[in-house]
């Protein structure tokens, strides 16, 4: 036989090995994803030197479907990808209605009261829903809803990963500076949750209250601000807005770094990352995007792919089908991050390894070895189980 013959042939048996060894023969299956966006006008701040990309979230999506596709291909199984905007004042609910006549699997970019109206829709009775925006605990917690899972981390992740940095490094006495917004305050609880949980000290804190233009003044404001705090290893920033953080750095009366919502600072996906394949994922998306990806790209890059992988494994594009699975323990994704990637059965939230980062390099990656949990370490980041209110998802 020509040895032509002979490599086609190989090639053949290998690849009906990699289709067989996911069960028998496969039908065709096409999955119809939508990622569904309410565009929420931001609000004034002082500096524009990262404007948020107009495809935020969505250019996460975009790759994980190439990625899906690649393995798809060999398998029968093809996939769609449609994405909506909402503009602001726009209805949402309209626009979601009409998703889930033509798609039941939904990646949902929008803040949290929208993203549970959705998902209480009785058109979304039957729907996989995603929400890849909203770090809200209540989302986890007592206002979880069964089709609905957590592709982006919530903010205990971040925060709890963060202190674990903290205490390791035995900086356990902090102050914090809180930002005038509502978001603001909200990360200042979780951050005195996360200190409290993991024996780091807030020993005082203050609310933000300039509204002068820092870009010209904050060397001589910031110091006097910060100048009655009292002595700390570690200063701590709640500015969710990312409105005056940036300008905290540098100009503190006390020379301490500064954590939280700029400098340190725990985050689902960073471009720093570097290790377990991760440049891979990162120059993939960069040449897609012309940028590098930030967290919510990721947190839509997950969830896509979480609905891949479990499709290459049941063969079948049913949203039950695919929730039962992808929450079982039979389910793992391969997140880039040196371990694999799986959703807490309880709540519906993806369990994923958290960097702390700052912002040139990879500081910690958490969970860090010595904070340990009788089910899986990556659960001492976050809601565990027996906080959390959550009754929709059963056990």
């Amino acid at each position: 036989m020509p040895k032509r013959r002979i490599r086609r042939k190989i090639s053949a048996c290998l690849l009906a090995a990699l289709v067989g060894g996911f069960g028998p023969a496969r039908a065709e299956v096409t999955v119809a994803v939508t990622y569904l966006r309410q565009e929420v006008q931001a609000p004034p701040v002082l500096s524009n030197l990262d404007p948020i990309p107009a495809d935020l979230g969505v250019a996460g999506a975009k790759a994980a479907l190439a990625d899906t596709e690649t393995t798809g291909g060999f398998l029968g199984h093809h996939y769609t990808l449609k994405v909506i905007s909402v503009a602001p004042g726009g209805d949402f609910v309209a626009a979601a209605k009409a998703v889930l006549a033509a798609s039941t699997v939904l990646l949902v970019d929008a803040p949290a009261e929208s993203i549970l109206t959705i998902a209480d829709l009785p058109e979304a009775a039957g729907a996989l829903i995603f929400n890849v925006a909203s770090g809200e605990r209540r989302l986890r917690d007592a206002d979880c809803r069964a089709n609905l899972l957590h592709s982006i981390p919530e903010d205990a992740m971040r925060a709890d990963a963060l202190m674990q940095m903290l205490r390791a490094r035995r900086w356990t006495r902090t102050a914090m500076i809180v930002g005038p917004r509502p978001e603001d305050e909200a990360y200042a609880a979780t951050l005195r949750a996360a200190a409290a949980k993991f024996g780091v000290e807030i020993l005082a804190d203050k609310a933000w209250t300039f509204d002068t233009d820092l870009r010209r003044t904050a060397g001589k404001e910031v110091s006097l601000f910060t100048q009655d705090l009292p002595d700390h290893d570690v200063l701590l920033v709640a500015d969710e807005a990312d409105d005056f953080a940036r300008y905290v750095a540098d100009n503190t009366w006390l020379a301490r770094p500064v954590a939280g919502s700029d400098g340190l600072r725990g985050e689902g996906w960073a471009p720093v990352l570097e290790q377990w394949g991760a440049v891979q994922l990162q120059n993939r998306f960069e040449s897609a995007a012309k940028r590098e990806m930030r967290p919510r790209d990721y947190a839509a890059w997950t969830a896509l792919r979480s609905v891949g992988e479990a499709v290459t494994r049941i063969n079948s594009a049913d949203p039950a089908k695919l929730r039962s699975h992808i929450l079982s323990d039979a389910f793992g994704l391969d997140g880039f991050k040196g371990r694999s990637l799986t959703y807490r059965p309880w709540n519906g939230q993806l369990r994923q390894p958290m960097p702390v980062v700052n912002a040139r390099a990879l500081v910690e990656l958490t969970p860090i070895d010595g904070y340990l949990h009788q089910e899986n370490d990556m659960d001492t980041l976050g809601l565990d189980r027996a906080e959390s209110a959550c009754k929709a998802f059963g056990g």
